[in-house]
């Protein structure tokens, strides 16, 4: 049994986190399946889109506690250890958006500390109803520093900060209603709901969707008027694409446009 899944449908790649025994947690195993399957996804130029759920009864618990604590034997008390593991997640977190094709969390049940994490890496969201997401990490001690950061870029300011010192859980819906995730559905939908937001996404010209995305995370760092030069180079390069043309003349035309990205 793979402990990451991957199934194609068209052009969107469906991976699901595939130990619900210990309730998908991202242990040092599954970092490097998500790793390796994310970098693979990235030279694929047949897939359009992404969506990563969970098997079982969750879609993820966080880190796996129990390798953390073996990590604590070494030496240096897990010093070295623990830095690596971080520095792993991080890479893993931040490689979904570099991405070219966009990923959407398909979330259900709980999604906690680096579980939470891993939905506010994602580029959207779509959760089942009665899923509760979660920092939770302050309430053993470990003040979740890491998921922090995605969970502080998705979600205001003073409810990230809430969620983080009181470890307490937000149901789907407050999620929807903060921007951590983009629509709440019935939990015998959300599969459904998932795939047919992949389908849409992974209709629209590839080009263009990886040229803005990519643009899409530079400029939200900038300021303002840098952001609108940078942006206007980005659409004056996207502007020549023959794709472009094409679904411009399309358009006009009233016809389906003829792509070959």
């Amino acid at each position: 049994m793979a402990l990451l899944e991957r199934h194609d449908t068209g052009a969107v790649a469906r991976l699901t986190l595939n130990n619900p025994d210990k309730l998908n947690p991202l242990s040092d195993a599954m970092l490097a399946a998500l790793q390796d399957e994310f970098d693979r996804l990235a030279d694929d130029t047949t897939i359009r889109a992404i969506t990563l759920s969970g098997a079982g009864k969750v879609f993820c618990a966080g880190h796996d506690l129990k390798e953390m604590t073996a990590g604590r034997q070494a030496e240096d008390g897990g010093k070295a250890y623990f830095k690596d593991l971080f520095e792993r997640c991080a890479r893993m977190m931040m490689s979904i958006q570099k991405l070219p094709q966009p990923v959407i969390a398909q979330a259900h049940g709980i999604a906690t500390a680096a579980g939470c994490q891993l939905v506010a890496a994602c580029d959207m969201a779509i959760a089942a109803e009665g899923t509760r997401f979660g920092v939770n990490g302050v309430n053993i001690g470990l003040f979740c520093s890491t998921p922090m950061v995605a969970l502080s870029r998705n979600i205001p300011r003073k409810q990230a900060f809430e969620m983080l010192t009181t470890g307490q859980f937000i149901p789907a819906d407050k999620a929807e209603t903060l921007g951590l995730v983009n629509k709440v559905v019935p939990h015998d939908q959300l599969d459904a709901a998932a795939l047919e937001l992949a389908e849409l996404v992974a209709s629209k010209l590839g080009a263009a969707v990886k040229i803005g995305k990519e643009a899409f995370y530079n400029q939200i760092q900038m300021p303002v008027s840098e952001a609108y030069d940078y942006a206007g180079d980005v659409m004056a390069q996207n502007m020549l694409y023959r794709d472009t043309a094409e679904g411009i003349s399309a358009f006009l035309e009233k016809r389906p446009p003829d792509w070959n990205q």
